[in-house]
């Protein structure tokens, strides 16, 4: 996954509203076997811009074989929201580290190796999917710790803008999703990974306050394979 970037594109409804990218680097260039970093960024159009202007950008640091995160940062600008925060993970003294806009740190304790909501999504590429099974992951974004139940659905067709591709839909049991992506009471997000050895998510979806949100693959680089 080191080097790998993907592009998406946005849509509230039927509407297109932005667009986003994740990547997968080394925080040291000059040495790729160690710590990997997974950058999410967010933002809407100009379109969207009039009623709910969106500029995120959150970071993972995952340790070389991918088993806990070491620190996750987000700088969230949704709507009137703006804040900056940083979360550090101390394994030997058993807690995470949660400071906002570098206020006094929050500290919550963690049992052992723990993953950050964004992390989540690469450590479930790691192995094959099994429709119907499902998979506990232990997840802490600084201020709560909790056990994540993903559940996979079955093997779906997915039709993407270069082609379609086999799928298997993941539902992660997330709560106090924030911002315009919180779920509704009856809302449920959902992710797609393509049925390969890459188990690329190729499509994210959720239902959100203001609507339906879905996030669509546009780009993969390497491209995807078995696109017909």
């Amino acid at each position: 996954m080191l080097g790998e970037r993907l592009e998406y594109d946005m849509k509230w409804g039927y509407f297109p509203v932005g667009s986003a990218t994740m990547e997968v680097v080394a925080q040291n260039p000059e040495d790729s076997n160690g710590p990997k970093v997974v950058k999410f960024n967010v933002r809407t159009n100009s379109f969207a811009d009039t009623f709910y202007k969106v500029r995120t950008s959150i970071s993972s640091t995952i340790d070389s074989s991918f088993s806990r995160t070491l620190r996750y940062e987000k700088s969230q600008h949704e709507g009137g929201t703006h804040r900056e925060i940083v979360v550090e993970y101390d394994y030997k003294k058993g807690e995470a580290k949660y400071v906002l806009q570098g206020n006094i740190p929050r500290i919550t304790p963690i049992p052992g190796p723990v993953f950050d909501p964004l992390s989540i999504a690469y450590f479930f590429r790691l192995y094959p999917l099994v429709p119907g099974g499902n998979l506990k992951l232990p997840t802490c974004d600084g201020k709560r710790f909790q056990e994540v139940m993903v559940s996979a659905g079955q093997r779906e067709r997915i039709k993407l803008p270069m082609g379609e591709i086999d799928a298997i839909g993941t539902t992660p049991a997330l709560e106090n999703l924030g911002g315009v992506f919180n779920k509704s009471p009856k809302g449920m997000l959902k992710v797609w990974y393509s049925d390969d050895d890459r188990r690329v998510p190729v499509r994210v979806s959720s239902k959100v306050i203001v609507g339906s949100f879905t996030a669509t693959l546009n780009k993969a680089t390497p491209p995807l394979e078995g696109i017909k």
